[in-house]
């Protein structure tokens, strides 16, 4: 066991508070990782908020880097030192997994959802000794360390700063991969992504970096409009009653793909309406029920995915997506502000308020 520092959430909807508590020793086939920076995304917000009070107290967060500090005796490809990127859980069993689509696989709830390991016990406990639900996504990295499945964890260039890492393992592999892996767009493609959040964002980086010609995107915030154009957006347009004219306008009649990371109804229902025909259209936001018609469906062609962590297999995806990094072409920096692990909540108002794209904690 060792003492660790860890945002607990102590009922759903309250605010994160950061406790000490006491990590467990890995397992055969897990790895302990001390955090070195965390992602704060929507998905732990949205979640911590409806989280089964039966399932509490929590440790949420699951888009950690870090460097490896210890390995169980199974584990063969990392060792202590090793740079990391923390990602979701997945089997490597079932079908999907086997068919490289783990964000899919069969298992998955139960493995980054069930407030603990699959096993349903908890490696982390309150200094009391009450027990301490964690495992989200497979790594509950609002925490000082982390243990995580092997299959979790991608190896990271050493060089490259934990605030850049951290983010690639949820919100940057999901929105470059929906383009990459997912849609799939031929350069001179037009494509659309409503909402300029992090996912939307990295969205925009992969389809600039695909040759997408043009690119838009759509956001009420001022300040996201100019950061996407400074990303190589071609225009950024307000989500107003002109927005699908003026998409049709921009992209010669109607896009050849849309990103939707909103999940707003409306928004749906005016994608389909700026596409052209047989275009497509990637769901990404978290949201209830839409309706379509589907006679616009029908009579334009329109292609729906739905899609989870961008499609990715993350130890083949992330390492493209440093090797975009190191090229220019995926400035993740660019979105990232930084607070200290223990200003957590700062870092979480500062999401909510729309004043920092992609918030990260970093930890000493």
């Amino acid at each position: 066991m060792r003492r660790v520092r860890a945002a607990v959430l102590d009922a759903p909807g309250t605010p994160f508070t950061v406790r000490d508590a006491e990590l467990g020793d890995p397992r055969p086939h897990e790895v302990l990782v001390a955090m070195t920076a965390a992602g704060v995304c929507h998905t732990d917000l949205t979640t911590a908020a409806a989280w089964p009070a039966a399932l509490t107290p929590m440790v949420f967060g699951h888009e950690g880097a870090g460097r490896v500090e210890a390995v169980g005796a199974e584990v063969k490809d990392l060792a202590p030192g090793d740079h990391v990127c923390l990602t979701f859980a997945s089997c490597g069993r079932c079908g999907q997994c086997t068919a490289d689509h783990p964000a899919y696989c069969l298992d998955g709830r139960r493995l980054n959802f069930s407030g603990g390991r699959g096993d349903g016990t908890t490696p982390l406990s309150l200094a009391d000794g009450t027990p301490l639900h964690a495992g989200f996504f497979g790594q509950s990295s609002f925490a000082t360390h982390a243990l995580v499945h092997e299959r979790g964890v991608v190896r990271m260039p050493p060089d490259l700063p934990p605030s850049v890492v951290a983010p690639l393992g949820c919100g940057g592999q999901t929105g470059a991969g929906t383009v990459l892996n997912r849609l799939r767009p031929a350069p001179g493609d037009a494509l659309v992504v409503l909402g300029a959040g992090g996912v939307g964002l990295s969205a925009l980086m992969a389809a600039v970096a695909a040759g997408c010609d043009p690119v838009v995107a759509v956001d009420p915030v001022a300040s996201r409009r100019d950061l996407a154009v400074s990303l190589g957006a071609t225009a950024a347009l307000l989500p107003d009653d002109d927005l699908v004219a003026g998409l049709r306008d921009l992209t010669g009649g109607g896009a050849h793909h849309v990103v939707d990371t909103t999940g707003c109804p409306e928004m749906l229902r005016r994608a389909v309406r700026a596409l052209r025909p047989r275009g497509a259209l990637a769901l990404l936001g978290l949201g209830g029920e839409v309706a379509f018609d589907l006679m616009s469906l029908l009579n334009k062609g329109i292609r729906v995915h739905g899609v989870l962590e961008g499609d990715s297999d993350p130890r083949r995806f992330l390492p493209e997506l440093v090797a975009l990094h190191r090229r220019g072409l995926f400035p993740v920096e660019r979105l990232v502000t930084t607070f200290p692990f223990e200003e957590i909540g700062s870092a979480v108002a500062a999401m909510r308020d729309g004043s920092a794209v992609k918030p990260v904690l970093t930890f000493p």
